[in-house]
């Protein structure tokens, strides 16, 4: 099996590693910082997702992406948590634009997720690798986390491994 590789940054990485890695279809997701080869090269928090396209497309991960952070505000840590689609092909980029002005009526603002190409890639330390997973009772977890996937099963449940939420359906 091939998998595909994208990436994808917004809020926190450990939110953006716990949805990813809930939906059926990701098989495997790298959490760290992500620098694309645009103007502004700095790194920012970001998710390395690889899928397989027979399970999951592009559109899916986009249209979850653009609706599980931010993606129409432009906040005072955008430098850190920019909402960000990183291509790897020229393919992708354009797919990713055709994507996001088809999704764009459904928001009532205007997204403002860039369309970058993926340059370099920094993981985080093993220590925060699968944070979500590790962790999921931490107050920040509860807080941040269990509220988008929540919203997946809600809006994306055909999408989502349940046996990785099971926990929240006892709580739902």
């Amino acid at each position: 099996m091939e998998l595909t590789k994208i990436a994808f940054g917004g809020g926190c990485h450990w939110c953006t590693e716990a949805v990813f890695q809930s939906l059926i279809g990701v098989e495997k997701v790298e959490q760290g910082w992500v620098a694309s080869t645009a103007k502004n090269n700095t790194f920012s928090e970001a998710v390395i997702v690889y899928f397989d396209e027979n399970k999951i497309d592009l559109k899916t991960l986009i249209q979850i992406h653009l609706s599980t952070h931010k993606s129409t505000s432009n906040h005072s840590f955008r430098n850190k948590y920019r909402s960000a689609i990183y291509y790897v092909d020229a393919h992708q980029q354009e797919k990713s634009k055709e994507i996001m002005e088809e999704l764009q009526p459904n928001f009532d603002a205007k997204i403002i997720t860039q369309i970058l190409e993926f340059k370099n890639f920094k993981p985080s330390t093993d220590e925060f690798q699968n944070y979500y997973q590790q962790n999921p009772e931490k107050p920040f977890c509860e807080k941040y986390i269990n509220p988008k996937l929540t919203f997946l099963l809600e809006k994306f449940s055909n999408k989502v491994d349940q046996s990785k939420v099971s926990h929240l359906n006892s709580t739902t």
